[in-house]
């Protein structure tokens, strides 16, 4: 996540959630300490993973003071283990101790996704499919999930309703048919948007195809359905299978040969990855 990045679409939600944790002040800290100190807290891993958020854990102290510096051993991406130092933070012991949840919240987030993320990837490494996030986000946690997919090893689905056509089966029932709603994209949405439609039977795998989607989702189905779907379209559009994937039972895609994967579970299932800011002191 560059500096750009984080200043337009990142900062103001890590500003609101400082301000979700400190109202009007931090009474613990004010408590122990009157008054500004130099001192300098390690940041380390408790467990193995991918480390990803690094940049976003680093901006939460800057937001609070631009004096703040931290150091990193090591950088988004990296597999990290249980015990390693990946990092310093120097600064008034005031705002080490008031950053330290909301930081290690989003780094402790976004590393625990890109771990999934990354340990889903590899099962399909070898195969031409491309595993994708959804929009099963966390409210106002986007941003920071999404990039944390793409560290892990996955891709980006579109990111919110105004960076693609999707028709699932309540536009499709609002419409009236897969036909009439895939027509109706065309009409709207400018030529450069890919329009891509959910099926659920192969009755709409073919409506779909004829009405000339550029992308169909195969949702829910079963495998020989799936196999009998890509029959069906035979290379007029691309194909993606979503439904429930997780890291266990993506095993029966992968001989597939399908062009996408979509797994909400990359970010709504994901597991935090354990790190923690220890052994803060004066220096």
């Amino acid at each position: 996540m560059n500096d750009i990045t984080m200043t337009l679409q990142a900062d103001h939600l890590i500003l609101e959630a400082l301000k979700e944790d400190i109202s009007s002040e931090d009474v613990t800290t004010n408590a122990v300490m009157k008054e500004s100190v130099k001192g300098e807290v390690e940041l380390i891993c408790k467990e193995d993973g991918i480390i990803a958020g690094l940049n976003v854990f680093k901006r939460v102290f800057e937001l609070l003071d631009a004096q703040v510096s931290v150091e990193f051993y090591c950088k988004d991406g990296d597999e990290v283990q249980k015990g390693q130092l990946m990092g310093k933070v120097t600064g008034d012991i005031r705002v080490l101790l008031s950053g330290e949840r909301v930081a290690l919240n989003y780094l402790q987030r976004m590393s625990g996704i890109a771990t999934y993320t990354h340990s889903v990837a590899a099962l399909l490494e070898g195969t031409k499919t491309k595993l994708l996030d959804t929009r099963k986000t966390t409210p106002n946690m986007r941003i920071f999930e999404k990039y944390a997919v793409r560290v892990g090893g996955g891709f980006n689905h579109r990111y919110n309703l105004s960076d693609g056509v999707l028709l699932k089966d309540n536009h499709i029932g609002a419409a009236g048919s897969v036909t009439k709603a895939v027509h109706m994209a065309k009409d709207y949405a400018p030529f450069v948007r890919k329009i891509e439609v959910e099926v659920e039977n192969l009755d709409m795998v073919k409506e779909a195809v004829e009405a000339g989607a550029d992308i169909i989702m195969l949702d829910n189905m079963t495998t020989e359905e799936m196999q009998e779907a890509i029959r069906i379209i035979d290379h007029r559009a691309q194909t993606e299978c979503s439904g429930n994937v997780t890291k266990e039972n993506i095993g029966r895609i992968t001989a597939l040969g399908v062009d996408y994967v979509s797994s909400g579970a990359l970010t709504h299932s994901a597991p935090i990855l354990d790190i923690s800011l220890k052994n803060l002191h004066a220096v």
